[in-house]
């Protein structure tokens, strides 16, 4: 395919999608049910958004949301080459809420089919056709993780009050800081209320942030959530868990909406800003 023909592929006006990566150090730290939650609460505001299983051994987005996949990414990639978005859309699941899910494998060990060229091409084609693209990772820095990250607008860094993911998380941070990834990078903190000697209000400082994402802990109502595959910003929007995710998404939509009618003599911050450190 030729450039003018990936031109053709943008949406209508040249806009692109905005990319947001979900990452986390370790396991268990709630980043699928947050992805998930984010992604159908932008629904809400009327937008274009696809998730993408980033997690291509052991994914969980399709039974978070209670799909059941006929094709995954692993299906694409005999196509790549030839592969255009509406081509590509006949492989996305379509969830109730309107969000559009390309699901991870169903086998641990189709992993490997997922190469550095599948990952690119299929991001670069659902940007060019949703308004966010959701991506939510395995545990950890392996090489795809990075190169989600590498690609994404927004990264966000899910950590819990738990001294082992603390720990961790600061490594994971100190890493993207060195990687030029410091100024697209987000820190929440998940199950910010829960019983801990450390406080939520003194993560940020102990992580080297400025300020942090709060989600409050309703342990079982996320846990009910996932195990009946009903987004609890979809049956349970009155919850402060829901509305903690609710007014993220609010944030999103106004920060993407600052950055494209920036006046012109902004454009250096704006580059900035969406490079993430890469002068």
């Amino acid at each position: 395919m030729n450039h003018a023909d990936r031109m053709n592929e943008e949406q209508p006006g040249g806009k692109r999608g905005e990319m947001i990566v979900v990452c986390g150090a370790k396991g268990g730290i709630g980043k699928t049910a947050l992805a998930v939650n984010l992604a159908v609460a932008l629904t809400k505001k009327n937008i274009q958004i696809s998730v993408m299983d980033g997690d291509f051994q052991f994914g969980d987005v399709a039974l978070a949301l209670d799909l059941h996949p006929t094709f995954s990414i692993k299906d694409i990639v005999a196509d790549i080459d030839s592969m255009d978005r509406f081509a590509l859309a006949g492989f996305l699941i379509h969830h109730n809420s309107g969000v559009k899910v390309l699901a991870a494998p169903e086998r641990p060990e189709f992993a490997d089919m997922i190469k550095a060229n599948i990952i690119d091409r299929v991001c670069d084609l659902l940007l060019s056709q949703q308004d966010y693209l959701i991506v939510d990772t395995g545990a950890g820095l392996p090489e795809n993780t990075l190169q989600f990250i590498e690609k994404a607008d927004q990264i966000f860094v899910v950590t819990t009050l738990e001294m082992t993911a603390i720990k961790n998380t600061k490594l994971m941070l100190d890493t993207l800081d060195v990687l030029g990834y410091r100024n697209k990078t987000h820190l929440v903190i998940n199950r910010a209320t829960m019983e801990s000697v450390i406080k939520a209000a003194d993560v940020p400082d102990i992580l080297g942030f400025d300020t942090s994402i709060y989600i409050p802990n309703e342990f079982h109502l996320v846990a009910q959530s996932l195990n009946i595959g009903i987004p609890f910003v979809s049956n349970q929007a009155k919850s402060d868990l829901a509305k903690a995710v609710f007014k993220m998404a609010e944030q999103l939509i106004s920060r993407r909406e600052i950055s494209l009618f920036k006046p012109k003599q902004n454009s250096f911050i704006k580059q900035l800003f969406h490079r993430g450190g890469h002068l």
